[in-house]
């Protein structure tokens, strides 16, 4: 399975979704491959300083861009469980040939106007991509979501509407204990510092695991 953590907005939380889901997978048995996709290096950022707190690491992460992404993935994908790809919050090269390869599109939205808004181009993004890809999926859900709630309704109804992109009925809250388990390079299931943390980023991989085995 390849999923790709992707969007064209910056700070929507992509690199934390991806070096999450990669410690969730791997802990879980899977042979994991964690690729950063992105220019700012953001998920290789995170792997260094886990190797260099000396945390135990059983998947590789590696940098992969342009057009090179789409080739290294389909020679590598047959050795790997999971394949998880990181990408920039923009249109790149990169993304697209991410999406062209991917079996599942994981986008985050922030609950806030200048997110959501990014949902049609998205979308185009992905209408375009699916003759290339016919067996790709997309999903969106909220990160960072608003602990009022009131914002998270609003952007669940437009996520909703969306076609080509089904909503996953899982919120990732805004907590500052990501960043700092970002910080030890560490996931949230491993610093256990957040309860409710660790049950939303368990609940969005249930979610991914469900859809697959009903595939």
């Amino acid at each position: 399975m390849i999923i790709v953590v992707a969007g064209i907005k910056g700070g929507t939380g992509k690199t934390t979704i991806a070096t999450n889901l990669t410690v969730i997978y791997a802990s879980s048995g899977k042979k994991v491959l964690l690729v950063d996709g992105d220019e700012q290096g953001s998920a290789s950022t995170w792997a260094s300083q886990r190797y260099a707190m000396d945390w135990p690491t059983t998947w590789p992460t590696i940098q992969l861009s342009g057009k090179a992404l789409r080739a290294q993935i389909q020679k590598m994908s047959p050795d790997y469980d999971v394949i998880i790809i990181d990408v920039g919050g923009r249109e790149t090269t990169s993304m697209r040939a991410a999406i062209s390869v991917a079996d599942i599109c994981l986008i985050p939205f922030k609950p806030r106007s200048l997110d959501i808004w990014t949902l049609g181009a998205m979308r185009s993004l992905i209408t375009e991509m699916l003759p290339a890809n016919p067996g790709l999926k997309a999903f969106a859900f909220i990160n960072q979501a608003d602990p009022k709630g009131a914002d998270n309704q609003d952007a669940e109804e437009i996520l909703k509407d969306c076609l080509d992109i089904q909503y996953i009925p899982v919120s990732i809250g805004s907590r500052k204990s990501f960043a700092n388990a970002a910080s030890d390079g560490l996931g949230i299931v491993e610093k256990k510092e957040d309860k409710k943390a660790v049950s939303e980023m368990k609940s969005l991989h249930l979610y991914l695991e469900k859809y697959v085995n009903r595939t």
